[in-house]
């Protein structure tokens, strides 16, 4: 079994900062890419940010220079530093990651995190 925990969440003020952190435990030989999506209530979920395992970013138009992901890969965790909050950006977020499970024949797996809710007050 593969899990993703994550943290970070929490009520913050407009323009206000929080860091979210989604650490993948179990069976892993080998996490690809990681990345987030958030959903607010009454609207579509929304893939905001993904990296891959070398690295390479690609985030939403929506949060494109006020959000930055990483990942440290011998923690098999991912970041996702959130700058200038606005009140729009209030949602559940969700991490995900695939890769491939330690086993003997290295099934891939695709796997998501419990959510984590952001609230930003104006």
């Amino acid at each position: 079994q593969v899990q993703l925990v994550e943290s970070g969440g929490g009520l913050v003020q407009f323009g206000g900062s929080l860091r979210l952190s989604c650490a993948a435990s179990g069976s892993i030989f080998r996490v690809y890419s990681m990345g987030w999506e958030r959903q607010a209530p009454g609207k579509q979920r929304e893939q905001i940010a993904r990296i891959s395992g070398a690295g390479r970013t690609h985030y939403a138009d929506s949060v494109k220079g006020r959000f930055t992901i990483s990942r440290d890969n011998a923690q098999n965790t991912v970041f996702l530093q959130m700058d200038g909050l606005e009140p729009e950006d209030s949602a559940v977020y969700y991490c995900n990651a695939d890769g491939l499970r330690n086993t003997t024949n290295y099934s891939p797996f695709n796997v998501w995190g419990q959510g984590t809710q952001v609230t930003v007050s104006s």
